[in-house]
């Protein structure tokens, strides 16, 4: 009985260390996965606690649970707006895109260092793919706003890379193991009926939990509780079957999270619990697993691979992937430095151990090195990287709090809270007079509170900065709202200085503009019009701008997309709607922008 005590006494206070940790991570800039780890290599046998802990099975079994738990929580929170502008380069970056990456990793790997080439290409897969884990956690919850082209395609990526690479893994630990029984008609085989099974059962299962839910009654803590163990119980059944579980209950998450209802409204705060208690026991339990002197004696292997990875395999695997989709270089260069090592290889790394592969523990101490550097190098960088490649935009001014309250089981009003910002527009204001483009009959005042009091809202009341305004709204109106309450004079201007200082409809003509003339007179723009004979069936000028825009952009629109007009003047694009139809389009002054 005290052993059993003893596990949990130090299995709770790892993991209320880890998270207490993460209070650490804003404030110094480390990714909170590094901190899980260095929390169980602390607590391992040559940290502090001195815990011996080398159950490779047991650390296995904990990375295939946590994983898919994550993986599920992923995508209850993966739109199908990012499947518009994501799909198909985040298919080709988890197919190609990990072959090519294994395939030049794996001929420096096995030159570095001197072994047979299986062994190589073992090393390569197993660092080979992104971690969801990583990019969830650091794209979400970094502070940074990336365009939606950018952003759709990275966690698209991290979500469906992991059965190629776990088939990689398995398949060149038996040609390790087994030479000659192996076949390249055999492993093609695996990997269709591994993804063609994968992404059967999580799209059949998907449909059918996101209607069942709604037909079921029961009290509101067990909804996520009857996700989590469904996810669990889709993925367990499409490995039985020898299809991806990972891709499955990735999809079950997407089709589920995309058909809100009454009955999964509060499921997200929970399920995102279940997340960060799975990455914290995961990165724990690797972090004790691993002994850091042994790591420390082949860094620099872990190094000189790392950074081929980053500097030559990801970029050409990537560039070779979407570039046939029209990406931008800049945004290119960026998905190349964003490709997140975390969970995934150190996890797929314990697989060679477990299989008495020769060299497989030199294998194990490499993956983790190069993890590391990968959280420090990639994953402290995101916001500096994001700047330096222009796919940064202006954060949306989202509201404090929100929260949907189904009245039936197909209606529901959300409630949502708004702080007044020092120097924001709405100071001075009555709470129902902010805003004239709302209707009164959309918006309600559901509390003001003041000095963490409610106060009554009467005729006379003024808003003051530091108030809490909680609405009650139909509609489509929180970010506009938001700006209300959020701007500022330096918010104004940054965003101005990136979208430009005059807004336009779509559906305004290109030679409506007053100062089309000068722009016509522009040697540029003749020498445009001239290099794109396909404008003579609708002169230029008589196009609308959203007509231009597409016309010129050959890709799915996305918010922050620039089209120029001329040497001096340029449509950025602020708003695109679900169905991928331009709302708003600001006219930037480059000259003007440059001079500011």
């Amino acid at each position: 009985m005290d052993t059993l005590n003893i596990l949990y006494l130090v299995g709770a206070l790892l993991i209320f260390a880890s998270i207490m940790a993460s209070t650490l991570s804003a404030r110094l800039g480390v990714p909170l996965l590094l901190l899980f780890l260095m929390v169980g290599m602390l607590a391992g046998e040559e940290g502090i606690l001195g815990i011996e802990f080398s159950q490779y099975a047991i650390a296995n079994f904990v990375g295939q649970a946590a994983l898919a738990c994550i993986l599920l929580d992923g995508g209850l929170r993966t739109s199908f707006n990012s499947f518009r502008v994501g799909l198909k380069p985040a298919v080709t970056l988890a197919t190609w895109g990990v072959l090519a990456t294994v395939m030049i990793l794996g001929i420096f790997v096995t030159w570095l260092l001197d072994v047979d080439w299986r062994f190589g290409l073992l090393m390569a897969a197993i660092v080979g793919s992104t971690d969801a884990a990583a990019v969830f956690s650091l794209l979400r919850n970094g502070g940074v706003k990336l365009n939606d082209r950018v952003q759709a395609t990275l966690e698209l990526e991290s979500g469906a890379n992991d059965p190629l690479a776990i088939l990689l893994v398995t398949g060149l630990i038996a040609l390790n193991v087994d030479p000659e029984g192996q076949t390249l008609l055999g492993f093609l085989g695996l990997l269709l009926q591994q993804l063609s099974f994968g992404l059967g059962m999580g799209l059949l299962f998907g449909y059918l939990l996101a209607r069942l839910l709604p037909k079921i009654l029961l009290a509101e803590g067990m909804y996520a509780i009857l996700i989590m163990s469904a996810g669990l119980a889709v993925f367990a059944a499409t490995n039985l079957i020898g299809g991806s579980g990972f891709l499955a209950i990735y999809l079950t998450g997407v089709l589920i999270g995309n058909h809100k209802v009454r009955s999964t409204e509060h499921v997200m705060r929970v399920m995102d619990s279940f997340a960060w208690l799975s990455q914290a026991v995961l990165f724990v339990v690797l972090g004790l697993l691993v002994t850091p002197s042994n790591v420390i004696d082949v860094w620099y292997y872990s190094v000189a691979i790392a950074a081929f990875m980053i500097l030559v395999a990801r970029p050409i695997a990537v560039y070779t992937s979407v570039k046939p989709f029209k990406f931008k270089d800049r945004e290119i260069g960026f998905i190349s430095w964003v490709g997140l090592r975390g969970a995934v290889p150190i996890t797929l790394a314990i697989l060679p151990v477990m299989a008495g592969i020769d060299g497989a523990f030199m294998l194990f101490d490499i993956a983790f090195g190069v993890v590391v550097l990968s959280l420090i190098l990639q994953g402290t960088t995101i916001p500096i990287m994001a700047n330096l490649f222009k796919v940064r935009i202006p954060n949306n001014k989202d509201p404090e709090e929100e929260h949907e309250v189904w009245v039936s089981d197909k209606a529901s009003i959300t409630l949502y809270e708004f702080e007044v910002k020092s120097g924001a527009f709405a100071i001075d204001r009555h709470p129902m007079g902010i805003s004239n483009r709302v209707s009164p009959d959309e918006i309600s005042i559901f509390a003001l509170v003041r000095r963490q009091h409610i106060v009554m809202v009467e005729e006379t009341t003024k808003l003051k900065c530091g108030d809490r305004v909680w609405y009650a709204m139909r509609g489509n109106h929180a970010s506009q709202i938001a700006k209300i309450f959020n701007d500022t004079t330096l918010d104004r201007k940054a965003i101005d200085d990136f979208y430009g200082d005059w807004l336009l409809s779509p559906s305004v003509k290109l030679g409506d503009l007053p100062f089309f003339t000068d722009i016509m007179a522009s040697e540029s723009l003749v020498d445009k019009l001239k290099a794109k004979p396909e404008n003579t069936s609708k002169i230029m000028w008589e196009q609308t701008v959203a007509e231009y825009v597409i016309d010129n952009l050959d890709m799915k629109p996305v918010s922050g997309d620039t089209v120029a007009i001329s040497d001096e003047w340029s449509l950025v694009i602020k708003e695109v709607d679900d169905k991928g139809k331009l709302r708003t389009i600001g006219l930037k002054h480059l000259e003007f922008a440059k001079a500011i």
